[in-house]
């Protein structure tokens, strides 16, 4: 016995003698001075601990697996040149970092972080500012880009780029960070298996969130505040958005979220709010809308086409403009158990639900759809008076969009 724990004890005492990690500090009084020369001396699985200070570099290359730390936000000035960190390696983790001044180029979108078919990065509490592209992940999957920071100046779309990029990428997380001033905040292009949660996503030129052919992708609990419009889901399916919030999301052409052939997919919990339009739908099917907010919107819902066997359930439409907006006498959708604040029916039976069914669209959305103009018309009495005709005996809105059971008090 006495044996086998000395056999343990020589293995236990070789493995720490030849199998640790060192870690290499950067500072500027220090022998190693540059983020660049610290990751040429290094070995896989070393750390890099960069001193507080400000250090000018650019085309830093990570080739293997490091973590690189920084001590109170070490600078990291591109000084304008071009890109300043690029990830090729597995395994690289990059934390608490300050890095600015990224190149502006209209032939290479210069990132101030960008990772490259790699594997298990972690990207986490970096501040990013003064860029064009902040962290741009292309091909690389199972990664976490976590409470971040990334604050943009874009002025033009043009010359701008997005604040985090996913191309190509799989099984990432994008969690708690915040994203401003960029053109859009979050771009996922070919990426699936994609979760965000908790961000903040304000004041981005084009989108709060952006998805093009992504499949199977989750985003929950962020919000998307005063952009040029929330969110825009593209040609994607199982698409699952769930607690959400869109919030004055205002412009000509703006909205909450726009859906644009999405199939198959799970809307719940979320909140939009004073926006110009509230959900914008267009070829899009087979999407459960339940248990979303729809408030003092200009539309609520906008479906302009091609939908599908889609169910609305147990919403809540208060103080809209318009609670939905059809462009079509055909329907195929179900309306049932919502919450409708301009709903005048009554519940003889105390059952919680009207006994009067109710029609949400009005005659005047298909105005104002077809001739702009007249929306200066919309509180007057003749507006009133065609809407309550249309009621009666719909003429050009959807025959059997009703809903037959709304509910009479807000659905909590």
């Amino acid at each position: 016995m006495f044996f086998i724990y000395k056999i343990v004890f020589l293995i236990a005492c070789f493995s720490i003698t030849t199998g640790w990690a060192k870690t290499i500090t950067v500072c500027n009084t220090c022998d190693i001075t540059s983020l660049k020369k610290a990751i040429a001396v290094a070995e896989a699985e070393d750390t890099i601990f960069i001193k507080e200070g400000t250090y000018k570099e650019f085309n830093i290359i990570v080739d293997k697996p490091l973590i690189i730390k920084g001590e109170n936000f070490p600078v990291i000035d591109g000084e304008d040149k071009g890109e300043i960190i690029r990830i090729t390696a597995d395994g690289v983790t990059i934390d608490g970092l300050f890095i600015i001044n990224v190149g502006t180029s209209y032939t290479s979108d210069h990132a101030a972080i960008r990772v490259v078919r790699s594997e298990d990065f972690l990207i986490q509490n970096v501040v990013l500012e003064k860029l064009f592209f902040g962290i741009y992940l292309e091909k690389s999957n199972n990664g976490k880009v976590y409470h971040n920071k990334i604050i943009g100046d874009a002025q033009d779309e043009y010359n701008s780029g997005n604040g985090i990029q996913l191309w190509y990428c799989k099984n990432v997380v994008v969690d708690r960070n915040i994203v401003q001033k960029t053109r859009d905040g979050i771009y996922l292009e070919f990426s699936d298996n994609i979760t965000i949660n908790n961000n903040i996503s304000t004041e981005n030129l084009r989108y709060g969130l952006h998805f093009m052919f992504s499949n199977d992708d989750v985003y929950t609990n962020n919000t998307f505040e005063n952009n040029g419009a929330g969110v825009a889901v593209m040609f994607s399916k199982r698409i699952k958005m769930l607690n959400n919030t869109f919030h004055k999301n205002w412009g000509t052409a703006a909205f909450g979220l726009l859906l644009k052939e999405i199939n198959d997919a799970e809307i719940s919990g979320n909140t939009f709010e004073e926006n110009t339009v509230g959900i914008n739908i267009e070829g899009s099917n087979r999407i459960t809308y339940h248990k979303n907010n729809f408030i003092r919107n200009g539309y609520a819902v906008k479906v302009l086409g091609a939908c599908y066997t889609n169910v609305f359930e147990n919403n809540n439409f208060l103080y809209n403009s318009f609670d939905i907006s059809y462009n079509s006498r055909i329907n195929d959708n179900v309306f049932v158990n919502n919450y409708w604040s301009s709903y005048t029916g009554y519940d003889l039976d105390r059952d919680g639900i009207g006994d009067i069914p109710y029609r949400p669209v009005k005659l005047f959305s298909y105005i104002v759809n077809r001739t702009p103009e007249t929306i200066i018309l919309m509180r007057s009495l003749f507006i009133d008076i065609i809407d309550f005709s249309e009621k009666v005996s719909p003429v050009f809105t959807p025959d059997n969009l009703v809903d037959e059971r709304p509910k009479m008090k807000k659905i909590e």
